[in-house]
C-alpha cells in the first residue's frame, strides 16, 4: 500500500509541544474517541469486523456526526501475528486496514493502540474482581508485531502508533513475570513487581527504534506509567514522539499538572483516554478546560465500552450519554472554529 488507505490526509509530525501537518507546517488539533472491540471480539464464524460490530455507518457517525478527526483503535497483538478461530492474521490486519480506510475517507486519522497481547493471558484481577488483560509491559513478540505494522503502514500518513496501552505495576495476583529490556538490549524475564520509567523507557525506546527503522516518519505515542497516568520523569529518546496520558474521575484535578500537565511544554501531549459516567460531567468539563489551556488533543473513552459515550453502539444506538453530550459538544466547538 502506498497511501491508498489515507485518502490524501497529510503526514503529521511532532515539533516542540505541537502535532503539526507536514503539508502546511501548521498545528493539527486531534480530537476523537476510542473505538474498542477489535482487541477482544473473537471472530468465530462471522469475521473480525462483524464480531466487533464495526461498520462504515458507525465510522460515519463518529466522524461526520460527532466531528471526530481521530479514532483510537485498540488491537490484539496475538491476532496480528496469528489470527484467531481459523481466521488468519492477514484477515485481522485487513480488518484494521478497513477501519483505517473508512476513517481516512471521512477525514480522520487512526491511532493503532497495542491494548492486549492476548485473550488467553490474564494479568491478575482488578479491585472489582474482574480479570485484567492489559499487560504491565510488552513481551518479545511486541517487537515482531510493531515491525509488521510499521512495514504495513509505512506509506500511510493516516496511521499513528501507540506503543502500549497502560504500563503499570504487576497486580498482586498476576502470575506472569515481567519482560524487561536489559542493559545490553536483550529481553529478559524478571520476577519484579514495579514498573516505573526505569523499566518502561528502555522498552519504549526499543519499540520506537524498531518502528522508525522501517517507517522513519511514524508518529509514536508513549503512555505514562501507573496505567498511563503518570508522565513525571519521562524523557524518551527519538523523533516524532508524542506523550500520552490516561485520566479518569479517580484522578483528582490537583494532581494533573504534576502528573502529566508539564509534558505539553516540551513535547506534544495527547490525552489518549478520558471518560466518565453521568455523575462525572463537571469533572469532565474541568478536564476539558485543562486540555484546552494546553492545546493538547485527545480521544475520549469509550464509544463501545464503559464508561460509554453513546447508549448502545453494538445495537447502533448512538444517542449520547450525559458524558457523551459533553464530549460531542467539545468536538463540535473545535470543528466550528
Amino acid at each position: 500500500m502506498r497511501g491508498d488507505l489515507s485518502h490524501g490526509l497529510p503526514w503529521l509530525y511532532a515539533y516542540g509541544n505541537q502535532i503539526r501537518r507536514a503539508d502546511s507546517d501548521t498545528p493539527m488539533f486531534l480530537t476523537g474517541v476510542n473505538r474498542s472491540g477489535l482487541e477482544y471480539s473473537a471472530p468465530r464464524a462471522v469475521g473480525y469486523l462483524q464480531s466487533a460490530a464495526l461498520s462504515r455507518r458507525e465510522i460515519e457517525e463518529i466522524t461526520a456526526g460527532w466531528s471526530c478527526n481521530v479514532i483510537r483503535l485498540p488491537f490484539n497483538q496475538d491476532w496480528v501475528l496469528r489470527g484467531r478461530d481459523g481466521h488468519p492474521a492477514e484477515a485481522y490486519c485487513d480488518a484494521l486496514d478497513q477501519v483505517i480506510d473508512w476513517a481516512a475517507s471521512l477525514g480522520a486519522y487512526t491511532v493503532l493502540d497495542l491494548h492486549w497481547l492476548s485473550v488467553d493471558c490474564v494479568y491478575g484481577h482488578l479491585n472489582d474482581g474482574s480479570e485484567n488483560y492489559v499487560p504491565p509491559l510488552p513481551n518479545p513478540e511486541s517487537i515482531e508485531a510493531w515491525s509488521l505494522l510499521a512495514q504495513r503502514y509505512r506509506h500511510e500518513p493516516a496511521v499513528l502508533f501507540d506503543l502500549l496501552n497502560e504500563p503499570h505495576d504487576r497486580l498482586p495476583d498476576d502470575p506472569n513475570p515481567l519482560w524487561c529490556v536489559a542493559g545490553d538490549g536483550s529481553i529478559v524475564e524478571r520476577d519484579e513487581d514495579r514498573v516505573g520509567w526505569d523499566r518502561w523507557t528502555p522498552w519504549a525506546e526499543k519499540l520506537i527504534d524498531t518502528i522508525h527503522s522501517i517507517h522513519p516518519a511514524a508518529p509514536v505515542l508513549v503512555s505514562g506509567v501507573n496505567w498511563g497516568y503518570d508522565l513525571r520523569g519521562v524523557r524518551i529518546r527519538g523523533p516524532n514522539v508524542i506523550y500520552a496520558a490516561h485520566v479518569y474521575p479517580d484522578r483528582p484535578r490537583w494532581e494533573w499538572r504534576d502528573r502529566f500537565g508539564f509534558a505539553g511544554l516540551e513535547s506534544p501531549l495527547f490525552i489518549a483516554e478520558w471518560g466518565g459516567g453521568d455523575g462525572d460531567v463537571e469533572w469532565g468539563a474541568r478536564l476539558l478546560r485543562f486540555m484546552q489551556g494546553r492545546t493538547c488533543g485527545w480521544t475520549a473513552w469509550g464509544w463501545f465500552d464503559r464508561p460509554r459515550l453513546v447508549e448502545n453502539a453494538r445495537a447502533g444506538v448512538y444517542r449520547p450519554t450525559k458524558f457523551g453530550e459533553l464530549v460531542k459538544g467539545a468536538m463540535k466547538a473545535v470543528f466550528a472554529v
